[in-house]
């Protein structure tokens, strides 16, 4: 009950949740392009395992903190950059989005193909999209525990914090999913938003210290620009030239 009636613990719970949530968007938006790929039926058993798998991790990660502190202290030393296990995790996790994000606008901007005749649509397989979403969720629970761990040293309230974060991502995934698959300019900016997480996570690993929040301005005035445009699309009137020799 002292827990419970602790306002302190209530005030942390409350920032690390919502910090969970933010951190978990760009989680959110890579699982939401792979899973696209999947036939419809796929989608939704894709995203629920994809981010029960990224609670299982992060609670196991609370669970062994002593590992996970001990990955923040230095392996060796290139030239003036000092490199430690979540450095090298980050540089590998920050390569694989920009490789990913750069090979998914590749077959979003030349897939011209796809609508020629006797094309057979490209459909990535159900355990490839698994395996690509337990190696990035990697990445991402890493730098969420660390981030955790710096502002509460209770783990009731920081397992509190991070499921309730992934019941929240859970809800949005289908909508923001199915968003994005209705309006390809969308999905372009979200695949560009994991091209800026991409190099931040590799600026890291370096020891350049990028704030996520002028990236996540930086994409939601994007988004926001775009919503402007599908928004005039939608409502601009379809005129008919009455001379179309003209």
């Amino acid at each position: 009950m002292d827990v419970l009636l602790n306002p302190d613990l209530w005030i942390a719970f409350i920032t690390l949740t919502a910090l969970e949530i933010v951190l978990g968007i760009d989680n959110l938006v890579f699982i939401s392009v792979l899973t696209s790929r999947l036939p419809r039926d796929q989608q939704g058993r894709a995203r629920a395992i994809g981010l029960g798998l990224a609670l299982i991790m992060r609670i196991v990660l609370l669970l062994t903190l002593s590992w996970v502190i001990g990955l923040t202290a230095p392996l060796f030393t290139i030239g003036p950059f000092d490199f430690s296990g979540r450095d090298l995790i980050l540089i590998g996790g920050g390569l694989f989005l920009l490789a990913k994000g750069t090979t998914e606008i590749h077959e979003a901007l030349e897939g011209g193909a796809e609508h020629a005749p006797g094309h057979v649509p490209k459909v990535a397989s159900f355990r490839s999209v698994i395996v690509q979403i337990v190696l990035i969720d990697a990445v991402f629970s890493l730098d969420s525990i660390i981030t955790a761990v710096g502002l509460s040293n209770q783990l009731v309230v920081m397992i509190g914090a991070i499921v309730i974060a992934i019941i929240v991502m859970l809800v949005a995934s289908a909508p923001l999913s199915q968003f994005v698959e209705r309006h390809p300019s969308i999905k372009i900016l979200a695949l560009s938003f994991l091209l800026l997480i991409g190099f931040s996570l590799v600026a890291e690993g370096f020891g350049v210290h990028i704030e996520k929040a002028f990236i996540y301005f930086a994409m939601g005035f994007s988004v926001f620009v775009e919503a402007l445009n599908l928004r005039m699309r939608r409502g601009r009137p379809v005129r008919i030239n009455p001379h179309p020799e003209e």
